[in-house]
């Protein structure tokens, strides 16, 4: 029964119809063995035995606030709150963050000193001792505490963007969160965009006030270069940057993809070059920056970007063997298949042939 019940559950989750803003995300207990939802009562847990639902955190305790989104802490003894969220594009990924401890129920806003809806993709550390967002193109992390707001960056502007992307990076490859905590919680890899360079095409307001108006936005156009993209990693506790020695031209390749490697001081990238023919993975050592090639792909017309296939989640990466190797989805013979991809040599071994 509880293997028809996950399938079922996968089956729902996997085939659900695309929608042009995500609902909340079904949030897994830490056992593995219920979910959560979100209701008007307050965060509700879902047993998949099929029992009743039971009440997890109550709304009354963080005052009946409107969740758009919710996040526990590893531990489940906190939870992040997203609220009064606006849209940026075509999402809603701009709002508030408040964060409820459970068993007390202290509740505070994050970023407070930031102007109303402000904050974006804030995330826990995995320790769950503080939390780090974007506001005005920054990144900043929040120790709860002491209560004190540090900039990891402090260069952030419309056309120099820390932590998010442009809005070419958005279109093309899905790219909305643009940092991410390391494993032991003491750095934060991040993505930098420049888009000094590009020009600004003018779109038209014609439907938000009596009289129209223009909103310019950074966007190469076809035979223009796009914007310039480099990971860096910074140190939490000196808010220094070590950037990654990523190969090639910053303007004339791009970064679409970027994880920690679990249990290691390690990232891991995948790289396309601009005509997204070629894409080539790279493992990168936090500490110093040096990269080192694992694998790499050519095609005659085109090559995917890494987690297509998770439904455009560009969040996580699919290892194995305690981080020895990962499940890669390719179609270098044609067709759509998985591969063992080893992190030491970048063998690729063929998982199945089943045509997807």
């Amino acid at each position: 029964m509880k293997k028809l019940t996950l399938l079922i559950v996968f089956i729902a989750l996997y085939y659900l119809p695309a929608q042009a803003q995500p609902g909340k995300g079904i949030r897994w207990s830490l056992d593995g063995k219920s979910y959560f939802k979100a209701t008007p009562a307050g965060i509700e847990s879902y047993p998949l035995s099929g029992e009743a639902s039971s009440l997890k955190v109550p709304a009354v305790s963080y005052h009946n606030l409107a969740i758009k989104d919710f996040y526990f802490s590893g531990d489940e003894k906190k939870v992040l709150l997203y609220t009064n969220s606006k849209k940026v594009w075509r999402y809603e990924t701009r709002g508030d963050y408040w964060l409820l401890d459970i068993a007390s129920g202290k509740l505070l806003q994050l970023g407070k000193d930031k102007p109303a809806s402000s904050l974006m993709f804030a995330k826990l550390s995995p320790d769950g001792t503080k939390a780090a967002y974007v506001s005005g193109h920054n990144i900043f992390v929040e120790d709860f505490a002491t209560g004190a707001i540090t900039p990891i960056t402090t260069d952030g502007t419309r056309r120099f963007i820390n932590g998010t992307f442009d809005w070419a990076y958005e279109e093309e490859f899905g790219c909305r969160d643009g940092f991410r905590w390391s494993p032991d919680s003491k750095r934060i890899a991040y993505w930098q965009i420049d888009a000094t360079k590009i020009r600004d095409f003018l779109m038209i307001d014609n439907t938000d006030s009596i009289y129209s108006f223009t909103v310019p936005v950074e966007y190469p156009k076809a035979g223009e270069s796009p914007s310039a993209c480099r990971i860096g990693v910074a140190d939490i506790q000196t808010a220094k940057t070590t950037w990654m020695q990523v190969p090639g031209d910053q303007q004339q390749h791009y970064i679409p993809r970027m994880e920690w490697v679990p249990g290691k001081n390690t990232l891991i990238i995948q790289q396309l070059n601009r005509k997204q023919n070629e894409s080539k993975i790279m493992l990168c050592d936090a500490a110093n920056g040096n990269v080192r090639p694992v694998y790499q792909e050519k095609d005659s017309a085109w090559i995917d970007v890494k987690s297509r296939w998770d439904d455009d989640n560009i969040a996580g990466w699919d290892f194995i063997r305690n981080s020895k190797s990962f499940i890669w989805v390719s179609e270098q013979d044609g067709w759509r298949h998985l591969y063992n991809i080893s992190t030491d040599d970048g063998k690729a071994t063929l998982l199945h042939t089943r045509k997807l």
